[in-house]
């Protein structure tokens, strides 16, 4: 295959698979090298960038997917029904930062750290696929073990969890510059 039938196949790959894709995937169908699919692709962003098509490729923790341009989203939002839920409400932000930049944490841990119950907001973030369970601790009753997902990458514009603001950036989340010995001091 020559350099445009690759680009091509990368493009209708990324197109038809809809998820994030890693490059050794695309290197194995596509029978080449990883580098030569990592070249193929910056060489399609900057294509796409030139020629200002509607999509772009977003790379999610080294995983690769199509998406629409940034700039295009009023376009689309018109064309889509939204929903006025779609939004989070402030006590759900505040749990998916707290999960974002205290990873592994558990429901106590969270509860502690914001002072309230939280069930509803760790229910919808997981229903929204922003956080999961990733383990259960080795203590009494087991508690799960939350952190966030590729889908809270995405839709955040992260490529990885490295890529998170400063929590100094944040005025109003002070509760997140709370270190382990405050929050072990509160459970006494």
């Amino acid at each position: 295959m020559d350099e445009k039938e690759i680009k091509s196949a990368i493009e209708s790959i990324l197109f038809a698979w809809g998820e994030p894709l890693s490059i050794k995937d695309l290197g194995r169908v596509l029978e080449i090298s990883r580098d030569r699919v990592k070249k193929y692709i910056d060489e399609m962003n900057a294509e796409f960038g030139e020629q200002r098509r509607g999509i772009k490729i977003i790379e999610v923790n080294n995983c690769f997917q199509l998406a629409t341009r940034l700039e295009n989203y009023p376009y689309i939002e018109k064309l889509c029904i939204t929903s006025k839920n779609r939004g989070l409400s402030q006590p759900t932000l505040e749990v998916l930062a707290i999960v974002a930049y205290k990873q592994p944490i558990t429901k106590h841990e969270i509860e502690m750290i914001r002072g309230v119950k939280c069930d509803k907001p760790i229910s919808t973030l997981m229903d929204r696929d922003l956080i999961e369970i990733t383990g259960k601790l080795e203590k009494t009753g087991r508690p799960n073990v939350y952190g966030t997902t590729d889908v809270f990458l995405k839709a955040f514009g992260y490529t990885t969890l490295d890529n998170l603001p400063e929590v100094e950036s944040f005025g109003d989340f002070d509760f997140l510059n709370q270190d382990d010995e405050e929050q072990n001091d509160s459970d006494v």
